[in-house]
């Protein structure tokens, strides 16, 4: 049995799933959450798309920053300073800057390649 990879979104829980309106073009390939542009609602529609896609080889994890900053996202912030939402895929920084299942799915894609290669 393969672990499974772990996919973070960091952001705040009133915050925006992207710094684009979110209008009918759909650019980030969620239907569910529309037209709301909520970073919450954005994550549970890409949490469906992934284990539908992927199924438990996937696990997705939000953390929200409103209260407190975990530590390895304060590290990370510090030395690459990526925008809100953040994006991690196994602890590093996809960049995303906005939460983009076609973008997400095909890093994934390339991240469960690469473990089954090793």
């Amino acid at each position: 049995m393969s672990i499974p990879i772990t996919l973070e979104i960091a952001g705040y829980t009133e915050s925006e799933c992207s710094p684009f309106p979110c209008d009918e073009d759909r650019t980030c390939g969620l239907s569910a959450c529309a037209p709301s542009g909520s970073l919450v609602k954005a994550c549970a529609a890409l949490k469906d798309e992934i284990s539908k896609e992927f199924g438990d080889r996937v696990t997705m994890k939000l953390t929200f920053l409103d209260e407190k900053v975990p530590d390895h996202i304060k590290k990370i912030y510090e030395k690459d300073h990526p925008a809100i939402p953040m994006i991690l895929l196994q602890g590093r920084v996809l960049p995303v800057g906005r939460i983009s299942w076609p973008q997400i799915r095909d890093a994934i894609n390339l991240e469960l390649e690469k473990l089954s290669q090793s």
